[in-house]
């Protein structure tokens, strides 16, 4: 990992002061209370479809199954809640909130966040409702894929949501890395067990195998050059925020920068 500025370091103590695993873990279910007559922040985590099977369209993990979609749902969403009400002067939504593309209310949430995408597929009306959002002004962030075959899937997909717009890689000047801290790149993330094992490069879910250091910051602008839609790729910040409970060794390690570049992302998603 890198080395990142005393913004991170404040950062790290401010989230485990005086906390043990435990404590955080338990912290972290207990959703603060939005004020009376104070708007709160959402954030909105998209229900889609995916190809394949086991290991593909869903897994089998930790006694459950699940798709995709809602890989590390529902904890990492609530502790996000949770530590961004920390971190900032804004007031979230105390529950994590699942909405699909059709939905009729999609509209009300100007953040979508995505995560494991590299087998998702979206149907023409998905297509059309997606791009739609986009350009009437909503935030897109996809997390949590790795390797080029799932970024190509990505690429293939937004061909036709953006037809007219390419991906551009977000240099680290851009704005977006210090919203609130001060961040020298897109930290990478591995998910718990990847990082346990010590894996280098750390995770690989799609094949072709490539090499998947180091995570990529990529974009889709507007015509204002502001991003609409951004992809954290080979990297797995939704992972650091579900396992922070795990032990202090990852919570130090991941948890600290996934949060940092969490919450620049929301705050600048949701202020720009």
């Amino acid at each position: 990992m890198r080395s990142y500025p005393n913004a991170l370091l404040a950062l790290s103590c401010l989230l485990s002061l005086g906390a043990s695993s435990e404590d955080r873990s338990r912290a972290a279910r207990e959703s603060p209370d939005v004020p009376a007559g104070r708007a709160a922040v959402s954030f909105t985590r998209v229900q889609y479809d995916s190809s394949g099977g086991m290991n593909e369209a869903y897994y089998y993990y930790e006694g459950r199954y699940w798709e995709r979609w809602e890989t590390d749902f529902p904890q990492a969403d609530k502790n996000f809640l949770f530590r961004f009400a920390q971190l900032t002067t804004a007031h979230p939504h105390p529950k994590p909130i699942t909405r699909r593309l059709m939905d009729p209310d999609l509209f009300d949430f100007p953040l979508l966040y995505m995560c494991d995408v590299g087998w998702m597929d979206l149907s023409e009306e998905e297509i059309a409702r997606l791009r739609d959002y986009l350009l009437k002004g909503g935030f897109l962030w996809m997390d949590d894929f790795w390797g080029w075959a799932e970024w190509n899937n990505v690429e293939r997909l937004f061909a036709q949501v953006l037809p007219e717009r390419a991906w551009q890689d977000i240099p680290p000047d851009h704005e977006i890395l210090d919203t609130v801290f001060e961040l020298d790149a897109l930290p990478q993330v591995p998910a718990r067990d990847f990082a346990s094992l010590g894996h280098d490069p750390p995770e690989i879910h799609r094949y072709p195998a490539n090499r998947v250091t180091p995570a990529n910051f990529r974009g889709i602008f507007d015509d204002s050059d502001r991003p609409m839609v951004i992809a954290t790729h080979n990297t797995d910040l939704g992972d650091g925020w579900e396992r922070e409970a795990y032990g202090d060794w990852y919570f130090e390690k991941y948890s600290t920068v996934a949060y940092a570049a969490g919450v620049n992302i929301v705050v600048y998603a949701l202020s720009h």
